[in-house]
């Protein structure tokens, strides 16, 4: 299976890379800067970047586009006076709006392959669960599952799947020390989801273990 992993540099992004590796897959990683063989630079923040992208990723049928590069940026920001324009601007350029021009960009290859797109999200997305605080990320979030429900809907009949995904609370350098799970148990648990993602499950919001989550 050929796939092709945004933000694989580190954490989540970078375990899929080595597990889809580890089991014979043709992975292809994206990070901001040169890392080396199997990896093509990408700022998804960067329209002539995502170009350049996949024009060096060329006319390769792709299997499965893994969004994952993003951000988080409004930790320890305060009602009162925190959450600046510019952590907007720039949460929903890699967020959301990077998701959608990735997906552009790469459409040609997904169709010639009747590919799968997952959206890397997260439970913080879901409109059911607001518990307050973190507004600028939950947002970018909900924005990436509205978004990814909506490629769903228009991408069906092109037989490309769309699933969206959170990948839990992971012992990441985003998640800390004190998250739920390890690396590994997301990434098996993602896995899993991604092979069973098609176009009679397309425009699913669920977590690594395939429980659904709330809108």
């Amino acid at each position: 299976m050929r796939i092709l992993i945004t933000g694989a540099n580190r954490g989540i992004g970078r375990a899929l890379f080595d597990a889809c590796r580890a089991r014979g897959d043709a992975v292809t990683g994206t990070t901001r800067h040169d890392a080396g063989a199997g990896f093509l630079t990408l700022d998804v923040t960067d329209p002539a970047s995502i170009r350049a992208m996949a024009e060096a990723f060329g006319a390769a049928p792709l299997d499965l586009l893994v969004c994952n590069a993003g951000v988080y940026l409004d930790r320890g920001e305060h009602l009162a006076d925190g959450y600046p324009a510019s952590i907007w601007a720039e949460s929903f350029a890699a967020n959301v709006t990077g998701v959608f021009l990735t997906v552009q960009a790469l459409l040609p290859n997904l169709r010639a392959a009747q590919g799968k797109i997952a959206i890397i999200s997260s439970v913080m997305g879901s409109q059911a669960r607001a518990p307050g605080g973190s507004y600028v990320y939950r947002a970018s979030k909900a924005a990436a599952v509205n978004l990814g429900r909506n490629l769903a809907a228009d991408l069906a009949l092109d037989g490309i799947a769309v699933g969206i995904y959170h990948p839990g609370w992971v012992q990441t350098e985003m998640g800390g020390t004190d998250a739920d799970i390890d690396v590994a148990t997301s990434v098996d648990g993602l896995l899993n989801r991604f092979d069973a993602l098609g176009v009679a499950t397309t425009g699913c919001y669920e977590d690594y273990a395939g429980r659904p989550i709330p809108l």
